[in-house]
């Protein structure tokens, strides 16, 4: 069973950092693609990061610059460091994953029995539960 457990949420002043974790289990970690997005209360939820399976990293125009995204494959781990931290980035943040390599049914009966967040791309199955990140001014 794909497991996803973020922590590392926190309340920080403006301009704080923050690193938050991932700790993945279930799938094959170093053959998955994995992601953070957001969800602050009223908003629709943003992408803030992927990183795929050849380490290749993409981040939301809004965090560029300031987020870096890792992960330890030997610590079945994902990372999040985030600098500069601003009051526009209090949400609840999510780790989300692929799962690695699924077939076409396991894709499908994912989709069926689960609703997926819009701003994941179309191959992410998995979420966590999230931490909470409050950026104060």
């Amino acid at each position: 069973e794909v497991q996803l457990v973020e922590s590392g949420g926190d309340s920080v002043q403006a301009g704080g950092s923050l690193r938050l974790s991932c700790l993945a289990s279930g799938f094959t970690f170093d053959d998955s693609d994995m992601g953070w997005y957001r969800q602050a209360p009223g908003n629709e939820c943003e992408l803030v990061s992927v990183i795929s399976t050849d380490s290749t990293t993409a981040y939301a125009a809004s965090v560029m610059g300031r987020f870096t995204i890792s992960q330890d494959n030997a610590k079945n781990t994902m990372y999040l460091q985030m600098n500069s931290l601003k009051p526009d980035d209090t949400a609840v943040y999510y780790c989300a994953t692929d799962g690695g390599t699924k077939t076409e049914e396991e894709v499908i009966k994912r989709l069926m029995t689960t609703n997926p967040p819009p701003c994941l791309p179309h191959n992410f199955l998995y979420w966590g539960q999230g931490t909470q990140v409050t950026v104060s001014s």
